[in-house]
């Protein structure tokens, strides 16, 4: 049985590349050379031009977070724009809570009322 492709991308080239995933095999960026990025079969790329949406990706990428399918569906939420992120990285601050798993959150809790 033969396995579908899988999502990799570049993100100094802002590109995103379907190919068979194998785990041994280091992929590489046919633009720059650069080594490209896991980021799984449920991965909705942003167009090229989308400077933020690509900085939002770039931020997701380098705390761990990828695009698996799961046996529900999708990947689940993960946040779209700068803002997002950054309630997300405030929300992880005062809380206490790992940043990678604040980033998921569909919801920020609201912040406890000021003394």
């Amino acid at each position: 049985m033969s396995h579908g492709k899988t999502s990799y991308v570049c993100l100094p080239c802002r590109a995103r590349y379907k190919q068979p995933h194998d785990s041994a095999r280091e992929r590489t960026c046919p633009r720059c050379a650069r080594p490209l990025i896991h980021v799984g079969s449920a991965f909705a790329a942003p167009r090229r031009r989308d400077t933020a949406a690509w900085r939002t990706l770039s931020v997701l990428l380098h705390a761990g977070i990828r695009f698996h399918k799961s046996c529900c569906g999708g990947p689940g939420h993960r946040p779209r724009t700068p803002r997002e992120v950054r309630e997300r990285m405030t929300y992880a601050r005062r809380s206490g809570e790992p940043f990678a798993r604040s980033l998921v959150r569909y919801e920020v809790p609201p912040a406890p009322p000021l003394r």
